[in-house]
């Protein structure tokens, strides 16, 4: 792996892990070891640009992910429970969720920086985006989809952000049974 693409990674993870604001530059370096001159050369104007990188590769990296899982199921029913199952096994792995779940950096940074709360509204997006296409080809309307792909996109953000702070999968297990019925009642 290159020195930029080690940075991004590992930056990403503490963000992820730790919040924007609790990781140094110094923490970033030791982790990855590498000079504070090979992080400027890559990221000139500091930690904010590293912050922007990383929510663009989690951009990416997300998307991928959630078109996969996506393509596989034939409704969205199955794929947001597939989905969900995915997120409760990391948990259970890991325990915890990074890799999907950017919230705290949202919170701590995107009423402080505005190319930060454009990268973050992106992300989120593009995750309304998939629901939406999705809900399309299961017949919704514009206007149902539109509204049920920021529900469920709230929903599960909102389930690994408690996951994170009860440190149990419960939410995201209480959401993978109660979203598909209620997409059914739509």
């Amino acid at each position: 792996m290159d020195t930029k693409s080690l940075i991004i990674e590992t930056a990403t993870t503490l963000f992820q892990q730790k919040g924007y604001k609790t990781v140094g530059l110094t923490e970033i370096l030791k982790a990855c070891n590498v000079t504070k001159g090979a992080l400027y050369h890559h990221f000139p104007n500091g930690k904010d640009e590293l912050l922007i990188t990383c929510l663009h590769a989690l951009k990416e990296d997300i998307t991928t992910d959630i078109k996969v899982i996506f393509s596989k199921h034939p409704s969205t029913e199955d794929a947001i429970v597939s989905m969900i199952d995915k997120l409760i096994r990391s948990f259970e792995k890991d325990g915890t969720i990074t890799g999907y779940t950017f919230s705290s950096i949202v919170s701590e940074m995107a009423t402080m920086s505005e190319p930060v709360r454009t990268a973050c509204s992106d992300l989120y997006e593009n995750i309304e985006q998939i629901y939406y296409i999705k809900l399309l080809a299961d017949g919704f309307s514009v206007e149902k989809a539109t509204a049920i792909s920021l529900l469920l996109t709230a929903s599960i953000e909102g389930a690994m952000m408690l996951c994170l702070t009860q440190q149990s999968t419960n939410p995201l297990i209480k959401i993978s049974k109660l979203l598909p019925t209620l997409l059914k009642n739509f």
